[in-house]
Parts: structure tokens; C-alpha cells; sequence
């Protein structure tokens, strides 16, 4: 299963949400403003940081570049470009995006 989040964690539950719900071995991408929560700033209050134990966390380059992020994500966050993310969906037939 893929989830996807495009929200910040800051301004919705949607994060919080897949995160609950997610089963070990899932991927999560983090696209716009989600990816805030890949920071190394954020990791921790996000959750994301007790998420990558049990999940593949990955963002969107475009977006973690976008935003200015570039070099401040975490160890062990994966950033895909658009090609990527097609792999992504093309990988994980099920996939959930959390508005």
C-alpha cells in the first residue's frame, strides 16, 4: 500500500491519521507541504521520525526543493522526482491519498 500526504501536519490530521492506520512495510509519500515533516526539525513532532521504523518514507524532490528543504531531511528519507513517483504507484497497486 502507498499513502500519500500533501498537507502539513501542522494545519490538518491527515498525517496523524496515516500514520495510525499505516501496517508495517507500507510506503508513505510526502508531497507540497507534507514534506515539511521530513525535516530534520519536524521529524520528531510529525511523527515521521517513529514512523520510518515500520514504514518506507519518501518525499517529492520538486516539492522538498520548492519549499527550500533541500539538505534538511532526515537520514533515511527517500526523495523521488516525478518519475519516481510513477514507480511508486506503478509498485503499490493500492494506494490511499489522505486530504
Amino acid at each position: 500500500m502507498l499513502h500519500i500526504v500533501n498537507k502539513s501536519f501542522t494545519q490538518t490530521t491527515a498525517l496523524a491519521s496515516c500514520l495510525r492506520l499505516a501496517k508495517p512495510g507500507h510506503a508513505l509519500l510526502l508531497t507540497e507541504d507534507a514534506v515539511y515533516a521530513a525535516t530534520t526539525a519536524a521529524a520528531a513532532s510529525s511523527g515521521i521520525a517513529d514512523a520510518m521504523a515500520r514504514l518506507r518514507v519518501y518525499t517529492l524532490q520538486p516539492d522538498v526543493e520548492a519549499r527550500g528543504m533541500a539538505g534538511k531531511l532526515v537520514d533515511g528519507i527517500t526523495a523521488v522526482d516525478y518519475a519516481g513517483f510513477v514507480d511508486l504507484v506503478a509498485e503499490h497497486p493500492n494506494n490511499q491519498s489522505w486530504l
